[in-house]
This record gives C-alpha cells, sequence and structure tokens, in this order.
C-alpha cells in the first residue's frame, strides 16, 4: 500500500505560484508513474501532470508552460510547481499514482483577480 499526503495549496492572486508538494510513503517502489490532478464543482476530475521514474513529464495543452512536475526520488516526493494562476486554475489538486492506484487527500488552490 501508498499513502500520498498533499500540502502547498492556498489562496493567491491571479498571476501568483504555489507549489504543490506530495509526499509518498509505503511500496513507493511501485510508483513508476505519479501524476497531479485537480477537481473542480461540476467537472470531472482531470489530469495535469506526469513524471515518470527517468524523468519524463507530460502536461494538458491549458498547462504547459505554467505548471512543472518534479520529484526526487530518494526523498520519495513530488512536487507541482504552478506559475502564472489563472482564475481558472482554482481547484481541489491531487496525487496520484499514474493508474489511479492509489490518491492523495487533495489540497485546496483558489485563485483570486
Amino acid at each position: 500500500l501508498v499513502r500520498l499526503v498533499e500540502s502547498g495549496g492556498g489562496s493567491v492572486r491571479a498571476g501568483g505560484s504555489l507549489r504543490l508538494s506530495c509526499a509518498a510513503s509505503g511500496a513507493t517502489d511501485t510508483l513508476s508513474c505519479m501524476s497531479w490532478w485537480r477537481e473542480t464543482l461540476g467537472k470531472e476530475r482531470e489530469g495535469v501532470a506526469s513524471i515518470y521514474t527517468n524523468g519524463y513529464t507530460t502536461y494538458i495543452d491549458s498547462v504547459k508552460g505554467r505548471f512543472t512536475i518534479s520529484q526526487d526520488r530518494a526523498k520519495n516526493t513530488f512536487w507541482l510547481q504552478i506559475d502564472n494562476l489563472k482564475l481558472e486554475d482554482s481547484a481541489l489538486y491531487y496525487c496520484a499514482d499514474c493508474y489511479g492506484n492509489y490518491w492523495g487527500q487533495g489540497t485546496q488552490v483558489t485563485v483570486a483577480s
């Protein structure tokens, strides 16, 4: 089993930045791919970024150039750097393995104008 705990969310003004963290514990050697997802009321949860063990990353188009996913596998920690925040980035952000087996509890990001 794997436990994921997110932190770093908060309220920021549009144009600001946040760095979300995800601490993994347990059977972390099973985490070949990690991802960040977000969910807003009335919308489906969407995956925004992923990172593989070898460092390969993927992003959805709407966050390219503003979001950066990174990892420190030795510390079992994953991050999502969010720059130039937009109002539409407001959501509950989750870290998860890429296959949906393990999820954190989420951290809220609220962007104000």
